[in-house]
């Protein structure tokens, strides 16, 4: 997926903002570039997991299909670990196939978060790269 720095950033704050919880949101796509990010609250408001609010996320998947692009990435943030899919990731991913996972590691010490994103197909989660460019693309 290639993203803009502008919109990476917007994830980023997204999981600084929501720190000491996790954060979650999804990207819109079209062909293979992000076009929005689509920040979604974390029902539990909880430091070790995230759920959305599943009529809350039928509205913005409307709205990207609507809109011609698709879903490219899930987003969420890893507030206690570095940012790797856990067990419960690869679990959930299951019902997401072709989905790319960018997980932002926000550290405690404020220090500089860590983005990563993830292919996980059957289980199996394979490191992607995040191709950021220096504008947004429309």
């Amino acid at each position: 997926m290639q993203i803009g720095a502008a919109l990476l950033e917007r994830i980023v704050s997204h999981a600084q903002r929501d720190f000491p919880n996790e954060c979650c949101g999804v990207v819109a796509v079209r062909d293979g570039a992000a076009e929005a990010v689509h920040e979604l609250e974390n029902v539990q408001a909880s430091p070790f997991r995230f759920e959305v609010d599943g009529l809350e996320v039928m509205r913005v998947l409307d709205e990207i299909e609507g809109s011609g692009a698709e879903l490219g990435v899930l987003y969420h943030s890893h507030t206690r670990s570095e940012p790797y899919p856990s067990e419960t990731d690869v679990n959930f991913a299951a019902n997401w196939p072709g989905v790319e996972w960018l997980i932002v590691g926000v550290r405690k010490d404020g220090g500089e978060p860590s983005v990563r994103s993830y292919r996980i197909d059957d289980g199996v989660v394979t490191e992607v790269d995040i191709d950021v460019v220096a504008s947004d693309l429309s």
